[in-house]
């Protein structure tokens, strides 16, 4: 089980990681989307697209860092929890999958946005 205090900087991760996103004219429809598959962290809304966000947040970049833990696994995971979404929700607007790369500064966070980071495979 993980700390309260990696809990606590996770979800300030988060936090600052959507309040980038908004500042840049995103839109938060939901937080924290469960499907017995997996969890997507933010699905927002940008310009007609639907964006669903990974959020990963890591103390340091030893083992590749935040960025490099969305791996083909956990990207399966995120496009199936994200059909579940589409089909309960009715969705057809385009889709794009985004991941916020947070890691630890003596300030707080540094922060990576990259934009359609992976597709689904149609």
């Amino acid at each position: 089980m993980r700390s309260r205090s990696t809990t606590a900087l996770g979800q300030a991760a988060e936090n600052h990681a959507l309040a980038y996103l908004e500042k840049r004219g995103l839109k938060l429809l939901t937080r924290n989307y469960r499907w017995r598959g997996g969890e997507i962290d933010l699905i927002l809304e940008d310009r007609g697209t639907l964006v669903f966000a990974e959020v990963r947040f890591r103390r340091n970049n030893r083992f590749g860092g935040a960025l490099a833990s969305v791996d083909a696994r956990k990207q399966k995971r995120l496009i199936q929890c994200a059909q579940h979404y589409l089909v309960r929700h009715r969705e057809d607007a385009p889709v794009r999958f985004d991941v916020v790369a947070l890691t630890a500064t003596t300030g707080g966070f540094e922060l990576e946005w990259v934009r359609d980071a992976f597709q689904a495979e149609a």
